[in-house]
């Protein structure tokens, strides 16, 4: 459910949190004492002549805009970037130069040319470029018939110095349903597929097993740098085919079993903790893990007012503890996806604290989302959550980088993108470009929208899943239903909410279901009690959709999510409980009709108060 305001209300803190390394010069300047204004205006060059505007800064793209203020009479204006030269044309009282950055860090500059020979120098600033500098590997698969083709030819080289591609590795992954072989030169056959292959272009003759195969290429410039993409194909009753990529989801996606997990819930530090406890959710019949928000955000917030979209919080261990944890999750089977936060940052990140101390002269300026007289926007009375401009290109990219760093970094298996409903209303065309990118990278990756599953546009702009919502932001779809039963209110018909009657729904749509998860406040069982939970479970287990277990279900455990942050006890509060999901959970699997999404409600004139199904 959508955050109710008081749920996201952080407590004011007057302390700011590092976020690793990523704390910019200009942030660091407001915080050492120095006047907005000082911030805001260029600082004068050697002779009051000619000054840079702005400050230090982080870059998210490879040309930039520098903007030079000169007063008195100049011959020409140039920019210089690590030395190299850059003219600034002039544009009303300002001149302006496109510049190309290098990898790292840049020294930027700027210079007057004199009439009568020589320059007067501005002040140096520091760009730190964040996007890596590597080639980009692009994965082309076409069917002729006989042969699956997989072409490398248009990688793209590195966008920063467009250094050549002279390498092209395939490789496929251990886990395929069976060994791939590649096509010889003409007239000698095939033979298997070895650990790499070094080709642009790859010719596999079709497997006859079914199932999904996975393959990789790594492509390699001449500056010694790499990127990796992958792609997969289908193979069905012994036929290959090329999937849908835009709209069919993984098989595994289709079987899943999802189980929230708040990391401070499991104990300290999280991550590891969250290893102890594998074999038993593995026990359990869990296929994934959707880990609460688990980035750098101020001590005391839950996780939604992120600090460092790069950084993990130390309360819960180190990115090795983080990496270590995925890898044995890998190992017992079970996926592992993150609670992303892109709408928004905190109102302590560097770049807001930076925005907010220089004014609209600051480089961060633009990376907020502001109202007619300027002022940072927010939903509710998230006050302390600013929502970024996606109309800004740096802020878009700044997001797929955050985005694809932990999968490519961390072989993370998805995300539940918080608030996705917020950058659908602001920028609706983001969500596709976006997916592309992760797609490219892995493309078994889980998208699962925090939005609304009975709107059509999240299945057709890049997500995968979407929650089991009315119409209305955040509202449960089940929710009517139990609370008629409570409260011995007009039953409220189920089917209905089940089948989004009268409208229904995308034919693409996976709704993701759930009786708990941290926005429901109090739990399930404690609202309703024992017997309508079990009903209620059964429920979860046996629909179509993807059904999330959330933090202790299993368990009868009672809390709220944003008031209860200690460890639980894992010990059964309600007898029976746990073995009563292990049993549905292995019917689920063992019966592909009981997570079919052919399913057809029954009509039950007589028992209104009951609901029938049939696969």
């Amino acid at each position: 459910m959508q955050k109710a305001p008081l749920n996201r209300r952080g407590f004011l803190h007057l302390s700011v949190v590092a976020a690793g390394g990523a704390i910019v010069a200009a942030c660091q300047q407001a915080l050492q004492g120095l006047a907005p204004e000082a911030l805001a205006s260029p600082t004068p060059g050697p002779e009051g002549k000619v000054s840079l505007t702005g400050t230090d800064q982080d870059v998210w793209t490879w040309i930039k805009p520098v903007k030079v203020v000169v007063s008195g009479e100049c011959e020409g204006v140039v920019v210089y970037v690590n030395g190299r030269e850059f003219e600034a044309p002039p544009q009303g009282e300002t001149f302006t130069a496109e510049v190309r950055l290098s990898a790292g860090e840049s020294r930027v500059s700027a210079a007057c040319k004199q009439l009568g020979g020589g320059e007067i120098r501005s002040n140096m600033l520091n760009y730190t470029e964040r996007l890596r500098q590597v080639p980009t590997a692009m994965i082309e698969i076409t069917l002729d018939g006989r042969h699956i083709i997989l072409e490398g030819g248009k990688s793209q080289p590195a966008e920063g110095d467009g250094s050549r591609i002279i390498d092209h590795l395939w490789s496929a992954r251990p886990e395929n349903p069976a060994q791939l072989a590649i096509e010889g030169a003409a007239g000698l056959g095939s033979r298997p597929f070895p650990g790499e292959v070094s080709a642009q272009t790859l010719i596999l003759p079709p497997p006859t097993i079914d199932g999904e195969y996975y393959l990789q290429l790594q492509v390699k410039d001449d500056a010694g740098r790499e990127d990796r993409a992958a792609i997969y194909f289908v193979v069905e009753q012994g036929q290959p085919r090329i999937p849908d990529y835009d709209r069919e989801n993984p098989a595994w996606v289709e079987k899943a079993v999802v189980y929230g997990v708040i990391p401070a819930k499991f104990g300290q530090p999280g991550f590891r903790a969250i290893v102890k406890r594998l074999d038993d959710l593995a026990d359990l019949g869990v296929t994934a893990l959707w880990l609460a928000p688990i980035n750098v955000s101020p001590p005391g917030d839950y996780g939604y007012a992120v600090v460092d979209y790069f950084e993990l919080n130390p309360a819960y261990g180190t990115k090795e503890d983080f990496h270590r944890m995925v890898q044995e999750a890998h190992a017992r089977g079970i996926r592992v996806l993150m609670d992303f936060v892109p709408n928004h940052s905190s109102a302590q990140h560097p770049y807001f604290l930076a925005a907010q101390a220089g004014g609209p002269g600051s480089a961060y300026w633009d990376f907020y989302d502001r109202d007619a007289t300027g002022e940072p926007t927010h939903y509710f009375d998230w006050t302390h959550l600013p929502n970024l401009n996606f109309e800004n290109p740096q802020v878009r990219r700044w997001m797929i980088e955050a985005f694809a760093y932990w999968v490519r970094e961390f072989d993370v298996d998805g995300f539940r993108v918080d608030v996705a409903w917020g950058i659908r209303q602001r920028r609706p065309d983001f969500w596709p470009e976006w997916r592309k990118e992760l797609k490219r990278i892995k493309p078994d990756v889980l998208l699962l929208a925090e939005a609304s599953a009975r709107d059509p546009y999240y299945f057709d702009n890049g997500y995968d899943a979407a929650y089991d919502w009315t119409d209305a932001l955040g509202v449960w779809a089940w929710k009517l239903t139990w609370d008629a039963q409570k409260y011995r209110l007009l039953t409220y018909n189920l089917t209905d909410a089940l089948t989004n009657r009268p409208d229904g729904f995308h034919p693409d749509t996976l709704i993701f279901r759930f009786l708990n998860n941290n926005d429901t406040a109090e739990r399930f069982i404690t609202r309703h009690g024992e017997g309508p939970t079990r009903v209620a479970t059964a429920l979860l287990l046996t629909l179509p959709g993807l059904p999330c277990i959330y933090t202790g279900d299993e368990l009868g455990e009672e809390f709220k999510p944003y008031e209860d942050s200690g460890p639980l006890s894992w010990m059964e509060r309600v007898p029976g409980l746990r073995e009563y999901h292990k049993r549905l959970i292995a019917l689920r699997g063992s019966l592909p009709s009981l997570h079919s999404r052919l399913w057809m409600p029954l009509s039950l004139d007589a028992a209104r108060d009951q609901v029938a199904y049939a696969y």
